[in-house]
């Protein structure tokens, strides 16, 4: 999920509506508001919605929900005259780029703040993590066109983004902080790609960071946006979500030549569904023109074209719009989730709670009595995190995904615990002390079970505070175990300690190596432990 920061000021200007009204109404288009501050709302929108992740497509949204304006947005794009050239040595390394220019913004804080949120949201929406596609914007007015995508010795210089030294593509990878969060997408390659103008000035070195020379501030007024990858599909979305939502803003589009190939075109696309189809699935009984209007209100353009057949345009920046139910769904939020009715079902049937989901239940009441706070880490994850930062050998039971969608996400958890690793690297700069746990199910081979794993983190976490949390957690659950010494890479020797229980290993605990924080990016003391929870399975069970 992505949560949103919506400025109340900015928003009520695209809108031209209350913030009150914005408030009551913008959960029915399937967003749930997570807090409210003095000044802005969060608001989180689901992924496949990577169109809503600013303030501008918001306003897009909510113009059209409210029938103040709807219909299919049209957006044009002008000829700037502008090129890109791609070197062919980038085949192998991040060989996609997609581009525009837009004119004419009149920046302001908010609209900045906007902008690089979208950014953000659209590096780990649609770019998983910018490995599939990495953003960049930049102050046109400050370099000088044609522009060039080139592979680039890592030893070039120039001054990353917020930064007042030059320092070489390698530097940047092990000192500037977005070099060593992203070094793992680039590190790997002899060459590095890198953005440059006619006079070699650097403009960006993808996915990693943008130069400082052409930092976007509140004087900017046009733009060039670049966006690279290695998914062709992927690029152009947010090329065409960016381009649009700056449209919103009151920028005009200018298109790219990339290779020889002119860019974006903004174009929709069209698709013919079955009204009889969406009356169907949705239990309403709709005619061709209401199913019409429903879809306006969505911003979609629509055209009955028969007695059961509905022409439909869709908005070049909706790409979660891949199968006819899709459209259906833009119904059903068109005609107002608080206008169903509420039904009993034809069958009735009585439920209980799951074993595994009791046990779990008991995990987390005991835990959360011992001051840990709970969190929910991704099911899937990578080797690099799970054993290589781990200082543990990768397992012969790791199911990896059979088809990717990043490098982040290649193979199902087999434990938590590394997880728990990453959670704290990004709460690292959160008050101390943290004390966290996770529990869920993981993976080995073809059989799922549940673990739980716990972490403390502050300046005294050691052995004698996480065995002394262990025994006291094993106690409330009624199960007597065995300490046995370990050889687990994750944890300090002399301050670790495998779990046996009935003589069978069942888990671990202990102070967290030292190598293993400094490869996470951290600096404070952790403590931490993992169990199965098969332990607390009977036999029927």
């Amino acid at each position: 999920m992505a949560i949103i920061t919506l400025p109340y000021k900015y928003l009520e200007l695209l809108t031209g509506v209350p913030k009150e009204i914005l408030i009551e109404r913008l959960p029915m288009i399937a967003a749930d508001i997570e807090r409210y501050e003095d000044d802005h709302f969060d608001v989180e929108f689901f992924p496949d919605r990577p169109d809503m992740f600013s303030t501008e497509g918001v306003s897009r949204a909510m113009r059209g929900f409210l029938g103040i304006e709807t219909g299919l947005c049209e957006y044009f794009v002008e000829d700037s005259g502008i090129s890109f050239s791609v070197d062919d040595k980038l085949k192998n390394i991040r060989p996609v780029l997609g581009s525009a220019v837009i004119r004419g913004l009149k920046f302001t804080e908010e609209s900045i703040q906007s902008l690089m949120g979208l950014q953000e949201a659209l590096h780990w929406a649609v770019g998983r993590g910018r490995g599939k596609v990495a953003i960049g914007v930049h102050d046109i007015d400050k370099v000088k066109p044609p522009f060039s995508y080139i592979a680039s010795e890592r030893s070039r210089k120039f001054i990353p983004l917020d930064f007042d030294c030059k320092m070489t593509m390698d530097e940047i990878l092990t000192e500037h902080p977005k070099g060593r969060d992203y070094a793992h997408l680039v590190s790997e390659f002899e060459r590095f790609p890198l953005i440059v103008d006619a006079e070699d000035n650097v403009l960006s070195f993808p996915p990693i960071i943008n130069g400082e020379l052409t930092k976007v501030t509140t004087d900017t007024k046009n733009i060039l946006l670049d966006c690279t990858g290695t998914d062709e599909k992927a690029v152009m979305v947010a090329v065409n979500i960016i381009c649009t939502a700056l449209a919103e803003a009151g920028g005009i589009i200018q298109s790219v030549e990339v290779n020889g190939t002119a860019m974006p075109s903004l174009k929709p696309s069209e698709r013919t569904v079955s009204v009889s189809e969406c009356n169907r699935l949705l239990g309403f009984d709709l005619s061709p023109r209401e199913m019409a209007e429903m879809l306006e209100r969505m911003r979609f353009g629509a055209e009955p074209d028969g007695d059961d057949k509905l022409s439909v345009q869709i908005p070049c920046y909706r790409a979660d719009i891949m199968h006819d139910w899709d459209v259906f769904e833009d119904v059903a939020i068109a005609y107002g989730f608080d206008n169903l009715k509420a039904e009993l079902p034809d069958t009735f049937t009585i439920g209980k709670a799951h074993p595994l989901q009791k046990n779990m239940s008991a995990v987390r009441s005991i835990l959360s009595g011992l001051g840990f706070l709970e969190m929910m880490p991704f099911t899937l994850s990578n080797e690099r995190v799970m054993y290589k930062l781990m200082q543990r050998e990768v397992p012969d039971y790791v199911l990896p995904v059979l088809h990717p969608i990043s490098e982040e996400q290649t193979v199902v958890r087999t434990d938590i615990l590394p997880l728990m690793m990453e959670t704290l690297k990004i709460n690292q700069h959160r008050e101390l002390p943290q004390r966290l746990f996770a529990t869920g199910d993981v993976i080995h081979g073809k059989e799922t079970f549940q673990k739980v794993s716990g972490v403390c983190m502050h300046t005294d976490a050691d052995f004698s505070e996480i065995y002394a949390f262990f025994d006291a957690f094993m106690h409330e659950l009624g199960i007597e175990y065995d300490v046995r010494e370990s050889e687990d890479g994750a944890f300090i020797e002399g301050r670790r300690a495998d779990v046996f229980v009935n003589d069978r290993l069942a888990g671990a605990f202990g102070e967290i190596h030292p190598q293993v924080i400094l490869n996470f990016d951290m600096d404070q003391p952790i403590c931490g432990f993992e169990l199965d929870l098969r332990v607390l399975q009977t036999p029927e069970e």
